[in-house]
């Protein structure tokens, strides 16, 4: 296998889909009694703490017959139950490492954390150390803060994710009614979610919204791919606006609307506008202006400045799982996406310049 397929391998473990949430369907049989419904769910699904169903219900992640229900609720025959629960993979060799952490907000019940790129959230193949969780474990052993009560301490709380190479905000669950609250808030889609991203050119119309399923690439199976006429894949949804316009690239926010694995990647590749030094989708190659030896050089020293793709997590908003108080945060560009903004806007700037003159 070569280095690079093996890389891209690597890295596909810590990218998958965005959101941890799971949602599963239970019909009640005819003939089942009457009994609690965490003892009802705890027959039924494996690998599920008395807890977790009981905060899970708390936090509204668990209906029945489309209406919210307490813990203590007793199902009945012909009823549809309906889970959201925030599942990820157990590792009992997880050790704990004094990552350094950006934490731009915490309280008894969450964190909000600035991830730096570079940075893998989720241990998987290849990634078994280094990554946010093993900085996560270290970071709560080390004050003495509760770790997801009434579970096992390798399962932080993650309820979402961003691609390794992605910078910017996360929000952490330190409970577990607060991992199912904010897990919910994940698969509603109404969590707020703004990114900053350079892409090639100028994309038109300014503003606008770009609707095209995503799914797996037909013939790389690391890719992921857009279906414009929902033939394959999950529906996804990017609103983007262009804030500033340099012709050769431009500087866009993009709002989600669903959270699919590289949608924002997917979706500017299917307009035409791929992210600047994205490697996946053909944004570390020349996409707009001339290639001659002079522009190529400066190209090359834009990719060097930000060796990766340019996205940054830039906002983020939820309902606080305790309080119910409206969070919002923000977080400022980067240095390296920064720094190549800059690049390119001298470089417009003084051709303007040249030929104002």
């Amino acid at each position: 296998m070569q280095k690079e397929e093996q890389k891209d391998i690597q890295d596909e473990t810590a990218e998958q889909d965005q959101s941890f949430v799971e949602h599963t369907q239970i019909s009640v049989d005819p003939g089942q009694e009457q009994i609690r419904i965490d003892k009802f769910l705890m027959a039924k699904l494996s690998n599920i703490t008395r807890t977790k169903i009981q905060n899970s219900a708390k936090a509204g992640s668990i209906t029945v017959n489309g209406k919210q229900i307490k813990p203590n609720h007793k199902i009945k025959p012909g009823d549809i139950i309906d889970i959201y629960i925030v599942k990820h993979p157990e590792n009992d060799t997880l050790i704990a490492q004094d990552i350094p952490l950006n934490i731009v907000y915490e309280d008894d019940h969450l964190m909000v954390i600035n991830k730096q790129a570079g940075l893998v959230v989720h241990p998987g193949i290849g990634n078994m150390n280094g990554t946010l969780v093993n900085a996560l474990k270290y970071y709560f052993k080390d004050k003495e803060l509760p770790v997801m009560q009434g579970n096992v301490e390798n399962r932080i709380g993650l309820v979402h994710r961003i691609d390794k190479n992605t910078s910017g905000l996360m929000v952490i669950a330190k409970t577990e009614f607060a991992m199912a609250h904010l897990g919910k808030q994940f698969y509603d889609h109404s969590i707020q979610r703004k990114y900053t991203a350079l892409v090639w050119g100028s994309p038109e119309p300014e503003k606008g919204s770009i609707e095209a399923h995503i799914g797996r690439h037909p013939q790389h199976r690391i890719l992921r791919y857009a279906y414009p006429d929902g033939e394959e894949g999950k529906w996804a949804k990017t609103h983007y606006k262009v804030t500033l316009d340099m012709y050769y690239v431009s500087v866009v926010e993009c709002t989600l609307e669903t959270g699919r694995t590289h949608q924002i990647r997917v979706h500017m590749q299917h307009l035409g506008h791929p992210l600047f030094n994205d490697y996946r989708y053909g944004g570390d190659s020349i996409r707009k202006g001339t290639v001659f030896n002079k522009y190529k050089q400066f190209v090359q020293n834009c990719f060097e400045v930000c060796p990766r793709h340019a996205l940054h997590a830039s906002e983020l908003g939820f309902i606080h799982p305790e309080s119910g108080e409206e969070m919002f945060f923000k977080s400022e560009l980067p240095e390296d996406m920064q720094a190549a903004v800059d690049k390119w806007y001298h470089y417009v700037d003084t051709k303007r310049t040249k030929t104002d003159a």
